[in-house]
């Protein structure tokens, strides 16, 4: 069976780590259709809200969370925590109507420089997600350290274990959209 997959990066960067680490995950997840969202919003402000109404491209990303059989977050670490683009979608997709995370499998990884692969952006992720009622992925957990190191010439990721976790990561994720 074909599931539709929203891929979110915290990276806005076109060759960042965490989009190569969605795309692996996309490719060990299997058939599926992948959609990649787009988290470069205007900043959330109440004013512009009330001036111009939710922004088109962020009505269509919460579009896509709803349409979407399971969502997959990336991450990097920035000052211990997700990125602001990241943060700031997320203020964003609040806004809409209705709850399009709700009941939504979610999965969540992190790729960053340093050698804890963004274990703590990845907390912070958590609870910013609590609000919205998603089925969070509690495990296995990937934590991608020294992430500009980690995948090859063609985007593969090269560590057996970071393989085998993120393999077993999207196998849950499998098993939660199913439930």
């Amino acid at each position: 069976m074909t599931h539709t997959l929203l891929g979110l990066s915290g990276s806005l960067r076109r060759a960042a780590s965490n989009r190569k680490l969605l795309a692996e995950a996309a490719r060990l997840f299997g058939a599926s259709d992948v959609v990649t969202g787009d988290i470069n919003l205007p900043l959330y402000d109440g004013d512009y809200e009330d001036a111009n109404g939710i922004p088109e491209a962020a009505q269509l990303l919460s579009d896509q969370i709803a349409a979407a059989d399971a969502v997959i977050i990336s991450t990097p670490e920035y000052n211990k925590g997700p990125s602001g683009a990241l943060k700031n979608a997320l203020d964003w997709i609040s806004r809409t109507k209705g709850n399009p995370w709700r009941d939504k499998p979610v999965a969540i990884m992190s790729a960053a420089a340093g050698r804890a692969g963004g274990e703590r952006a990845q907390i912070v992720l958590r609870g910013y997600l609590v609000p919205f009622q998603p089925r969070l992925i509690t495990g296995p957990e990937v934590h991608l350290a020294a992430s500009m190191d980690a995948f090859d010439d063609n985007g593969h990721l090269t560590g057996a274990l970071y393989i085998k976790t993120l393999k077993a990561l999207m196998d849950r994720l499998q098993v939660e959209i199913i439930r």
